[in-house]
């Protein structure tokens, strides 16, 4: 595919222009079109002003469309990333989701496959920039960017590396079992309705897994529930409970399922990506990620042939959260009381990207 160079003026989004130049940083615009169809990505990336080549690395987002800073809870988690990384002599690029920002097309009809397809499309464009090492060009992947990042490296002989921060090397439905039930048993729900919730996601999920492919989706998804909803009010009237205040949301679930998204990651196999990659590793996971369970550090081990010959490095990081965050009560609802990621994390990646990239 012809790659279409559109470069803009340079946007600053964490650090003022004397900063930047300060630290021997610069940053431009850029636009570049995806593997995958007609889509064209905006990015931006960040590299060291000195002349030479560099390694560079290019960031895969998690679930939901998110700008190129990565812009949760507060927090700029990418444009952090790239900050921190340039000045230790690191290109980093940074894109815009589909249908974000200078990006075009929809979200909601993209499939995980698919934003590989736009990744592979970044690993394009870098290799025509003439200060990129072409033999040391990685990519980062947050949440399902992990999944983003094993799709891509498994279709491409230019990855040298992968990252992973919190990212996902479980199966689909796994890791929809596993998020779910951490999130409804760290909630504030009554112990039945934690035990109801939990019973009724586990039997969507699984009808959503059987019938991925199917144009019957649908009609199964509701059909299971009104199964369950029927034996469930026969025990709710067991309890002894005057008011029953638990309600799935089943029209808002079911129009998610049987979406193309939901449809492909429901049925995501890990291993068959990461079987095909022998690159060098590096995993971080926080203990208290609700979102990408800590047992994600052992998959990108077991699975990858790349752990087969002792080339991962995984790290488990103490009370740290989904977005990387020290944190308290863990839960979702204090992510945006803490702060952006800490520098000792960003450091740990700087010093294993000196002992492997460099």
């Amino acid at each position: 595919m012809k790659i279409s160079h559109k470069i803009a003026l340079a946007s600053i989004s964490l650090l003022t222009v004397g900063q930047l130049f300060a630290q021997n940083v610069k940053q431009k615009d850029v636009v570049f079109e995806s593997k995958a169809d007609s889509i064209t990505i905006g990015a931006t990336i960040s590299a060291p002003e000195k002349a030479g080549k560099y390694p560079a690395i290019i960031i895969a987002s998690g679930t939901g469309p998110q700008d190129r800073d990565g812009t949760m809870a507060g927090t700029k988690m990418f444009a952090r990333i790239a900050n921190y990384l340039t000045p230790k002599g690191y290109i980093v690029l940074r894109m815009d989701d589909r249908g974000v920002g200078k990006t075009t097309g929809e979200y909601r009809y993209a499939t995980t496959a698919d934003f590989a397809q736009d990744v592979l499309g970044a690993v394009d464009f870098l290799k025509g920039e003439k200060n990129v090492d072409l033999s040391h060009i990685g990519l980062l992947g947050h949440s399902e960017g992990g999944a983003v990042i094993s799709i891509a490296a498994s279709q491409s002989k230019d990855v040298a590396f992968l990252i992973s921060l919190a990212g996902l090397a479980s199966n689909g439905l796994e890791s929809l079992f596993v998020q779910n039930e951490n999130l409804v048993n760290n909630s504030p729900l009554p112990e039945v309705d934690k035990k109801r919730s939990n019973e009724i996601n586990r039997l969507m999920f699984a009808t959503a897994f059987q019938y991925a492919t199917s144009d019957s989706l649908e009609s199964k998804l509701n059909t299971v529930y009104n199964y369950w909803k029927s034996k469930d009010d026969i025990y709710f009237k067991t309890l002894g409970i005057e008011f029953d205040h638990f309600r799935f949301p089943i029209w808002s679930y079911v129009q998610t399922a049987i979406g193309p998204w939901y449809r492909y990651f429901v049925k995501y196999d890990p291993q068959i990506y990461l079987s095909k990659i022998d690159v060098p590793i590096l995993a971080i996971n926080g203990s208290k990620d609700s979102f990408v369970d800590p047992v994600n550090l052992t998959y990108w081990k077991q699975y990858s042939r790349s752990g087969q010959q002792g080339k991962v490095t995984t790290l488990l990081l103490p009370s740290v959260n989904h977005l990387l965050q020290p944190c308290k009560t863990c839960a979702p609802s204090e992510y945006a009381q803490l702060g952006e990621m800490p520098d000792s994390t960003l450091e740990s990646i700087v010093k294993w990207l000196g002992d492997t990239v460099k």
